[in-house]
């Protein structure tokens, strides 16, 4: 079974890679995902406060003044939780390039346009074969309009593409407000490709102490579904590549993300449960689908049921959500 497919232009055997996480973090657990067939590896973002804070000398000061404001620092990682500060983060691109022989994706998560810059370069510099930037932002500030949240992430686009060579896809966030046009507007600003969607890690209240707490889950598979909305919305316009990452736990889930469009399909959280030999039990189960019902390629199935493709359009609008509703029963 041909299964073969091409994301940001990196020919990979199949869709099926390793999601951003700690695991690229120890050489042993890389190799496992290698031997364990992941198509290429995405390593976890680099952080731009830990780059500046690391700069200017401050991340040990932090401890100093961690709880004097209910807003930031305090939720910060203190400089033992980083697993890879920034100069270990490229020399670990560069060690992972090295003892594997599938692409190596490096992820930056910045909040200015000189931060996504600076170490953008220094990770193409690195080895980094395609580079993720992960586009996580909460607009809380009422003064700041929806255009100009998207012009955040459009100059940031093209500042970056400006400077490097490698392939660039932007992952994002479901929180748009026009997520169909704006993924056009990143594609003229010059993506290469979107990765859908980043999960926003919601904090709890601790009623008793008074304070928000991290609250840390892993992602189960009824996250797939909004994802498998918008991939298949999506996949008529977008002429780049489109990743899934969150929600897909196994084969099946793989074959759905696939037919909603998907060019590649980022696991984690099944990975961490379940360890890296999960990603060939899911390429197996996905095969044998595909064997089962006749199909000679993994690109006879892809984008199969897009909103463009879908024998009925009105699942992925309007009509399917007055009908669900209206088809309950105590």
């Amino acid at each position: 079974m041909n299964l073969s497919t091409t994301y940001l232009g990196l020919k990979l055997a199949h869709p099926l890679m390793a999601g951003a996480s700690p695991m690229v973090d120890d050489m042993g657990m890389v190799k496992r995902l290698e031997d364990a067939g992941a198509s290429a590896i995405v390593m976890h973002s680099l952080f731009e406060e830990q780059i500046t804070r690391e700069e200017e000398g401050t991340i040990m000061d932090m401890q100093l003044s961690s709880h004097s404001s209910a807003e930031a620092l305090s939720y910060f990682p203190q400089p033992d939780d980083f697993r890879l500060g920034p100069e270990k983060y490229l020399e670990q691109i560069h060690r992972i390039k090295a003892a594997v022989s599938v692409p190596v994706i490096a992820s930056l998560n910045g909040t200015t346009p000189a931060g996504w810059l600076h170490y953008s370069r220094l990770m193409e510099q690195a080895g980094a074969d395609a580079l993720e930037l992960n586009v996580y932002y909460l607009a809380t500030d009422p003064r700041e309009s929806a255009a100009e949240v998207e012009k955040r992430t459009l100059d940031v686009i093209r500042v970056v593409k400006s400077q490097v060579k490698i392939p660039v896809a932007v992952k994002l966030s479901p929180f748009f407000s026009s997520l169909a046009h704006f993924a056009g507007e990143l594609e003229a600003a010059g993506a290469d490709g979107l990765v859908l969607f980043n999960r926003f890690f919601q904090p709890d209240i601790n009623v008793e102490e008074l304070t928000a707490e991290p609250n840390l889950q892993l992602s189960s598979p009824e996250e797939l579904l909004l994802r498998l909305r918008w991939l298949a919305v999506l996949r008529s316009h977008v002429k780049g590549s489109l990743a899934v990452t969150g929600g897909v736990h196994d084969g099946i889930g793989a074959l759905k993300a696939v037919m909603a469009g998907a060019d590649a399909v980022q696991m984690v959280s099944a990975l961490l449960i379940h360890g890296p030999e999960r990603l060939a039990q899911s390429r197996a189960a996905l095969e044998e689908w595909l064997d089962e019902h006749e199909y000679e390629s993994l690109a006879q199935a892809r984008g199969s049921m897009s909103l463009q493709k879908c024998p009925s359009t009105q699942a992925f609008t309007r009509a399917n959500y007055m009908r669900i509703l209206n088809g309950w029963k105590a």
